[in-house]
Parts: C-alpha cells; sequence; structure tokens
C-alpha cells in the first residue's frame, strides 16, 4: 500500500489495537505511541497493547496509552514487525487478526490483510510520518517526540550507515514542533548505569575477533547475566556497543535467552556483508545493515553457526 492508501486505510477504522514486537525497542514503541495519539486526534478509540517485554526505560512514552484488560478491538495494526514470530507472547491471540502491517523491514512477511512497508526509511518512525502527513495529522510537540525517539533509536542517534538526507530533514522539522530533542537524547544515548558498563567491560574482555580483525563476536551469557544482575534495561541496544571497536566492519552479538537457544544481533556496514542474508540462513531478517535471528544453541554453537552463514554469504557476493 502507499502512503495515501495507508492513511486513507487508518482513517476508516476504529477501535484500534496496536502491536509492538516483542523485546521492543525504541522504533516499535514510538511508532505505536504516535499512531496511538493520531488516531485519537482524528476522533478514534485507539490502544497499544501492552508489552511484557518492555522495561523501564520506555515508560514514560506509554503514559496514557496503554489499553486496559476489557478493551476489544475492531481492528488491528502492527508497527515495525516483520513477521508473526516478532509478537510477543500478549499478541498471540491477535496474529489472525491483523488487519494492517506498517514497517520498514525488507525481510516483511507480508501476514497482515493489507501491509504498507518501505524499507528505504531508516526507521517505521519515518514511514510512520509521511503517513501522517497523508493523514492531515498535527504534529504536536508530543506525537513529535514519539517519532523522534523511534527514528533516533534506530539510527543510532543518527550515526549508523542507514540515516539519509531524508532522515535529517524528518529530524529536523520533529525538532522544530519544540519538544525536548535534549532530554531524549541524553536518556537513550548519553546515561549509562553502572550495571551496563560492568557489561560492556565483561564483553571487551571475552569478545573474539575473527577475519583478520574485520569481524567480532561477543557474547551476553546467562552466566553474565547472572554474575552481574544485569537487567533488561541494562542490556539495551548492547549490539551496537561491539562494533564501535577501531577495525571492524561487522559485528555479532550472542545474547544468550536459554541454555540451548541464543538471539543474534547482527551489524554490518550495509555493503560488503549483508546482513539480512545471514539471518535468513537462521530464519530471522531485518535490513542490509543490521538484522537478527534466533539460534538453537549454546553461545559457542552459536557462534560457529553464524561465522558459517557469513563465509557463505560472503563467498557468494
Amino acid at each position: 500500500m502507499t502512503d495515501q492508501q495507508t492513511a486513507q486505510r487508518l482513517l476508516a477504522m476504529d477501535q484500534v489495537l496496536i502491536l509492538t514486537h516483542r523485546r521492543p525497542d525504541g522504533d516499535t514503541i514510538g511508532c505505536a505511541a504516535a499512531l496511538c495519539r493520531a488516531l485519537r486526534q482524528k476522533g478514534k478509540t485507539a490502544w497499544v497493547l501492552p508489552n511484557e517485554d518492555a522495561h523501564g526505560l520506555f515508560d514514560p512514552y506509554f503514559e496514557g496509552v496503554l489499553a486496559p484488560a476489557d478493551f476489544v478491538p475492531q481492528g488491528v495494526v502492527s508497527v515495525d514487525t516483520a513477521a508473526l514470530g516478532m509478537l510477543p507472547v500478549s499478541a498471540k491471540g491477535y496474529q489472525t487478526r491483523i488487519d494492517l502491517a506498517i514497517d520498514h523491514h525488507g525481510s516483511q512477511e507480508y501476514y497482515a490483510k493489507e501491509t504498507c512497508v518501505d524499507p528505504a526509511c531508516a526507521a517505521c518512525g519515518e514511514l510512520l510520518w509521511r503517513i501522517f502527513q497523508a493523514m492531515e495529522v498535527t504534529i504536536t510537540p508530543d506525537i513529535a517526540q514519539l517519532l523522534y525517539m523511534a527514528i533516533a533509536t534506530d539510527t543510532g542517534c543518527f550515526v549508523y550507515s542507514n540515516t539519509t538526507p531524508a532522515t535529517h530533514r524528518i529530524a529536523a522539522g520533529l525538532m522544530a514542533t519544540g519538544f525536548d530533542a535534549q532530554w531524549v537524547n541524553k536518556r537513550h544515548f548519553r546515561t549509562k548505569s553502572y550495571k551496563r558498563l560492568q557489561v560492556e567491560s565483561r564483553l571487551v574482555r571475552e569478545m573474539e575477533l575473527a577475519q583478520e580483525g574485520t569481524l567480532v563476536f561477543a557474547y551476553v551469557t546467562l552466566a553474565l547475566i547472572d554474575d552481574l544482575a544485569a537487567t533488561e534495561e541494562d542490556l539495551e541496544d548492547i549490539s551496537s556497543f561491539v562494533g564501535q571497536l577501531e577495525g571492524v566492519a561487522n559485528a555479532v552479538t550472542i545474547r544468550q535467552l536459554a541454555p540451548e537457544e541464543c538471539k543474534i544481533s547482527l551489524r554490518t556496514d550495509g555493503k560488503t556483508l549483508n546482513a539480512s542474508a545471514v539471518c535468513a540462513h537462521f530464519g530471522g531478517g531485518g535490513h542490509p545493515a543490521a538484522a537478527g535471528c534466533t539460534i538453537h544453541a549454546g553461545p559457542r554453537q552459536a557462534k560457529a553457526q553464524m561465522l558459517s552463514a557469513i563465509e557463505q554469504v560472503q563467498a557468494h557476493g
């Protein structure tokens, strides 16, 4: 669907429930809360489904938008969610009822009745901003803050390779509404807990280099989490950390969820290695420069499987 078609579809809906993906990031949360407020501005009833995976860092953005337990939706919309497998447990009951998916992942699986997707967008927040223009939504400071947070977190505060001139133009327009962008940036990019610094220190000590130092593997094991009593908030966006190492083009973060289950985050330069193509080997996906998947193995076995997949993708150009 085009932006205009999506706008008209949203304006025709009411009693809307908005879904986010599991282990939610700033993009899915910012988009969900912004869409909720935009629909309400247009006279619609809209709520965001509570996500059991969300942690305290995002609490301020959920204020006033979380659906009550007795809400019965007539329409269901997902944001920033490429596949049904990305839905949290709380949303599983809605997976056959999703009317519209709004997304920016090239690996979108088209599970909804209708889909609006644009992989050229650095964040789903960019796409949603365009849709709001077509809906003639007034971009208030609270909506602007949510979209800015969505875009900023998915671009690493505008430093990742997915950042485009359009990204900066949209962010500038959002900032012009007068919300406190400094508060957002400090909260997400310039504040770290003591435990987070301990996690980073441990990752540095235990990381492993490959391919002449251009590829790095970092391990967030169950033992590490237990030793440091680290919380989800302490681990937020930890995959962006290891790629800062000088000389590294591609970075793999292996987050152990269970003894034989690892969540993989792959960050690449987006040019010499397609992250989405690598993660597709394990049923995952994402973008050329950032993708994820799940491997049902221990951390060391997961590393071996990821290295093999990376080498296969590299061999085929």
